[in-house]
């Protein structure tokens, strides 16, 4: 059996917790404050984020090391 490539555009963006979850960081964080209000800025301090269970799958399948 070959090993599995890892995409890694998923490793850059999301990683597991110790219990299996996917873990994701919010987006629209990078760039542009100034154009963002302040509500829109502190609801994206939230770092750790969950991937939704829909998705999780698939990123699970992208991510085949744990990653």
């Amino acid at each position: 059996m070959p090993k599995l490539k890892t995409n890694k555009a998923a490793k850059k963006r999301y990683s597991y917790t110790a219990t299996g979850k996917v873990k994701r960081t919010k987006s629209n964080r990078r760039h542009r404050f100034v154009s963002k209000t302040s509500r829109a800025k502190s609801r994206g301090k939230v770092q750790d984020a969950y991937a939704d269970k829909t998705c999780e799958v698939g990123i699970k399948k992208m991510l085949p090391y744990g990653n």
